[in-house]
């Protein structure tokens, strides 16, 4: 009995111990970004500010390309019979009811109905490139942050690295891994916040040209339904 209670008390402090250590070895993300050093710290909180600006661009970016999306499907059928009919001021006044890119396309051929086919067909494509480029506006920031955060996040490990050998360099001999705590932590941290950083942008930014693409194919096609129907024979 007395053995066995020997033993249940050894495997009790065993575990206390063992729980004490893995509460000490328990790092909060805080705790880990301040271990990094003062320059950790600025490449954290410079790529943290980075985030949210990727953040803000892409869920502006999304509410405006989910609104210019939005088409009437019976639009260009409503057009068309305007149209038909002779009714050219009506069909103006149903695009700019719609007031998507869509409908400014239209509205912009319907302006120069009596021109030639060609001309029509420029004046449409000049409008198109620049609902593209309202479409697009400021995206292209998304693929320099994706790019520039994992390179941000490379030049802290960089630093990190240096602060390590400088320690070591000064240590005199005696290589004391404390010595070099923050140096690798400025490299670890950075790194992994320079890399989720640019995955989350890199992300959100093919995101971002896919629902564009697919509004610029509903433009095309309006605009080539639209071409079709004025070259029909009367």
């Amino acid at each position: 009995m007395l053995t066995t209670s020997l033993i249940l008390t050894i495997q009790d402090e065993v575990e206390l111990l063992t729980d004490e250590e893995s509460v000490e070895k328990t790092l909060s993300i805080i705790e880990l970004i301040q271990s990094g050093g003062i320059a950790g710290q600025v490449i954290i909180m410079l790529l943290f500010v980075l985030l949210m600006v990727a953040t803000y661009i892409y869920f502006e970016r999304l509410f405006a390309i989910k609104a210019a999306s939005k088409v009437d499907p019976n639009f260009m059928n409503q057009i068309k019979d305007n149209v038909s009919n002779g009714k050219v001021e009506a069909a103006k006044i149903l695009c700019a009811q719609q007031n998507s890119p869509v409908s400014r396309l239209i509205d912009k051929g319907i302006s120069r109905i009596g021109r030639p086919l060609e001309d029509i067909n420029i004046a449409i494509e000049n409008a198109g490139r620049l609902e593209v480029y309202g479409l697009e506006k400021n995206v292209s920031i998304l693929a320099t942050i994706s790019g520039a955060a994992p390179m941000i996040g490379f030049l802290g490990t960089v630093i990190g690295m240096i602060l390590s050998i400088f320690e070591i360099a000064n240590a005199g001999g005696q290589i004391d891994i404390k010595l070099l705590a923050d140096g690798l932590y400025t490299a670890m941290t950075t790194t992994v916040g320079g890399l989720i950083v640019g995955i989350i942008t890199y992300i959100a930014y093919n995101h971002l040209v896919v629902r564009t693409n697919k509004v610029i194919h509903k433009m095309e096609a309006n605009s080539v339904e639209f071409l079709d129907h004025l070259n029909e024979p009367v």
